[in-house]
């Protein structure tokens, strides 16, 4: 397994930021007493006398930024994107295309309605089968079914994203598009899916829901597949509360999703930056985002790489301190320096093993935290029962849908994976003395495991 590292350019700054003499574990006092003290769980004192707690990302950084384009939407009296001049909407899609480096970007009003979105716009249909993570969110696998494509699951690897190795093998003729998840804030396998995807002519949806901010061998993810999708509800990087994004750099796929969003219309300034549109009207939806919305967005975006490196940076802190512990293995990573660093997870060997951990850890006042936010979704049992919003739904009425089976046994290496991995959720604004207790934490845990 490979253990991801951080660069030297960035611990170094670390050091510079907080101080190498106390927080790198190996050199910081009381390292050596943490190693050797009694756990809690054994009647030791523990690390902290409250427990430590992280708090969702975006709203510790509201001020006056996002107070004032709310009070612009106020006193303009035009809450609706389409009316009142200058939308908010529309000056946060600029700014987040730009940002991440893409031709276009569509707000919407949450991640699964982005992902609804991104698959009207690749024509995602009956007869398609999308190729997804079996650990992500609900939003992924529902998306496929309400286009009444059918979803195939592919095992996830210790990066807790979707395996490379595993998608070729779930590939069929009717395959049309892969979905990797970029969770927890780790980045997929991108050089590698992509070209497992062009290999096969297929179209990649990156759901970057749980990494705003996160990037891939220089780029930004949601920049490199087909399609991206980003949600801003309340425990993502950057938040309004809710709010989505789709983005490409294909203008038809683009204005497919704008028709699909906006109920089959195309608008300006879109008819001139599509040259009046190349498609007709078809059936679609009201997923348009409100301007109240786009405006703490807006704010939020201002706000994004300070979040991203504060993660990245405590992170790289933890890291560090733990790096020493015999047989430590970290959360593998495609890109050590594009990982937000929302979570510090450790391969723990096994899930008895892991649960000891947690326990030990949440003794200490320092809250372990298992892997989260995403769902084993083929043991899930409306999707192992095929459950649909109607008997008819053409999902699992093709041959293929009535054959295919889900369920736990489905994917034994991603629930395996999942049973043996746990960690430490990162903060950005934890102080010198919380990282220092997270570290202490760790290492007392650590070495209490096998005693």
């Amino acid at each position: 397994m490979t253990v991801p590292t951080t660069s030297r350019r960035e611990f170094l700054a670390t050091i510079g930021a907080l101080g190498a003499a106390s927080l790198n574990a190996r050199t910081a006092p009381g390292a050596e007493a943490a190693d050797s003290e009694k756990p809690a769980i054994d009647g030791g004192a523990p690390v902290r006398s409250s427990p430590l707690r992280s708090r969702p990302y975006g709203p510790q950084f509201y001020d006056e930024v996002e107070r004032k384009e709310l009070l612009d939407v106020l006193d303009s009296k035009y809450p609706f994107r389409w009316w009142g001049g200058d939308s908010k909407v529309l000056q946060f899609e600029r700014a987040y295309a730009a940002h991440i480096g893409v031709k276009h970007a569509l707000a919407v009003t949450s991640g699964t309605t982005a992902l609804f979105t991104a698959m009207a716009a690749l024509e995602i249909g009956p007869g398609d089968e999308v190729i997804l993570p079996a650990w992500t969110w609900y939003a992924d696998y529902d998306a496929v079914v309400l286009c009444g494509a059918l979803p195939v699951f592919a095992e996830i690897d210790e990066s807790l994203a979707i395996a490379p190795d595993d998608i070729e093998t779930r590939i069929t003729p009717r395959t049309k598009a892969i979905v990797p998840s970029h969770l927890q804030g780790g980045v997929a396998d991108m050089d590698r899916i992509m070209a497992i995807a062009r290999k096969h002519n297929l179209r990649v949806v990156e759901d970057c829901a749980q990494c705003a901010g996160g990037r891939y061998k220089g780029k930004y993810v949601g920049a490199i597949g087909d399609i991206g999708i980003n949600s801003f509800q309340l425990s993502k990087t950057i938040t309004s509360g809710e709010g989505g994004a789709v983005v490409t750099n294909d203008a038809t796929l683009f204005e497919r999703a704008m028709r699909f969003h906006d109920v089959g219309s195309l608008r300006a300034p879109y008819t001139q930056q599509l040259n009046n549109g190349l498609l007709a009207a078809f059936a679609a939806c009201n997923f348009r985002m409100n301007e109240f919305t786009g405006a703490v967005l807006k704010g939020q975006l201002q706000k994004l790489e300070t979040i991203c490196a504060a993660l990245r940076k405590n992170a790289a802190v933890i890291r560090e301190g733990i790096a020493d512990l015999p047989g430590v293995k970290l959360r593998k990573t495609a890109d050590p320096e594009g990982d937000l660093g929302s979570v510090v997870f450790i391969d723990l060997g096994t899930r008895k093993r892991r649960d000891r951990f947690l326990r030990a850890m949440a003794a200490e006042g320092v809250p372990g935290a298992a892997p989260g936010g995403s769902i084993v979704l083929p043991a899930d049992p409306r999707i192992a029962n095929k459950v649909t919003i109607h008997p008819e739904w053409p999902s699992f009425n093709t041959p293929q849908g009535k054959a295919i089976r889900y369920g736990a046994e489905s994917c034994p290496r991603t629930i395996e994976i999942l049973g043996r991995t746990g960690g430490v959720v990162v903060d950005p604004k934890y102080s010198e003395s919380d990282l220092k207790d997270i570290v202490r934490a760790i290492r007392k845990v650590y070495r209490y495991l096998d005693s």
